[in-house]
């Protein structure tokens, strides 16, 4: 199965946390371009992860050439054409950088949009950047919503703090856009806040068409009430709809496994499938995925697990 996102890749500080280096990734069979991005490291403000470390929010780059990411010629020779970097902060201090990297061709459908208050209207988002792929049409029409808080995809995750999973979202009377989803062939959506400042609401939007979904599998979970087990409140799969009815009775203990590793440690996680497996072999059988933490005022509020 294609997936729309070609690449995902963690960047980390390094010792002394003036340099992003080199921390994990996900390239599939591009073994030139993973070769050319394990030896980079990026200063503050420099290349794509260093750019959305100084921004303190995610930034699309939809055109390396003549810009400022610093893997064009490997990115061109693998085929990739747009860049998405999500900083990951707890307070004013960077954990990591993710970055997604997509590629422009007629079979990827789907989009990834970043949304952001409106600072005239205090209680409105809008798309301050995304990547739509072919959606040309989807793309005219997002970008001029003002998305109220409460409503819509980024609206809820607004209003909410935490990460939203729409499944079937072109029938959802809570997607403001389900008519132009149902056109464009958008299946899933998914809205997460990423930002954890006072100042700027971000909301990250990942919109997924069924015949290239952004990830095979996604899973939300949340610490319990007691605050002692990861559970999975909420799960998508493109081949099963029942994927939460069977997660939740699944538990994930702090520290175990690659989930309990990112709630132990507020960092971000890619693993391989002998990590992935952890909590339950029988259910998972995928190659690779990434765990993306939900950090609010240094507290861990979800863990977002995309299952490539």
């Amino acid at each position: 199965m294609k997936t729309f996102i070609k690449v995902t890749e963690i960047w980390i500080p390094d010792k002394e946390r003036t340099q992003l280096e080199f921390g994990s990734g996900l390239y599939g069979g591009l073994h030139d371009f993973k070769a050319a991005s394990e030896q980079q490291q990026f200063a503050y403000n420099e290349g794509l992860p260093g750019k959305a470390w100084a921004a303190g929010h995610p930034i699309v780059l939809t055109k390396f050439e003549y810009s400022y990411f610093k893997r064009t010629a490997a990115a061109k020779k693998a085929g990739l054409t747009c860049g998405i970097a999500i900083p990951v902060f707890s307070g004013d201090f960077l954990m990591a950088v993710v970055v997604f990297l997509c590629g422009d061709d007629e079979e990827h459908a789907g989009a990834i949009e970043v949304w952001c208050n409106n600072p005239i209207s205090a209680n409105t988002l809008n798309v301050m950047d995304g990547y739509y792929g072919t959606l040309q049409h989807f793309e005219a029409i997002s970008r001029q919503l003002n998305m109220p808080k409460g409503q819509g995809l980024a609206g809820l995750a607004w209003a909410t703090g935490m990460p939203i999973l729409i499944d079937d979202i072109s029938k959802a009377a809570t997607f403001i856009r389900a008519s132009d989803a149902q056109q464009a062939g958008i299946s899933m959506g998914i809205g997460i806040p990423v930002s954890d400042t006072l100042r700027q609401t971000y909301i990250m939007t990942f919109l997924s068409a069924k015949a290239t979904p952004i990830a095979k599998r996604i899973q939300l979970w949340i610490p319990d009430r007691q605050g002692k087990q990861l559970i999975c409140q909420q799960g998508y799969s493109k081949n099963s709809n029942d994927l939460a009815k069977i997660f939740e009775t699944i538990t994930v203990n702090k520290g175990v496994g690659a989930i309990g590793r990112v709630w132990l440690t507020g960092m971000p996680v890619i693993s391989g499938n002998h990590e992935s497996s952890n909590y339950n072999p029988e259910l998972d059988n995928l190659s690779s995925m990434l765990a993306l933490p939900v950090i609010e005022k240094g507290r861990l509020k979800a863990i977002v697990s995309f299952l490539f």
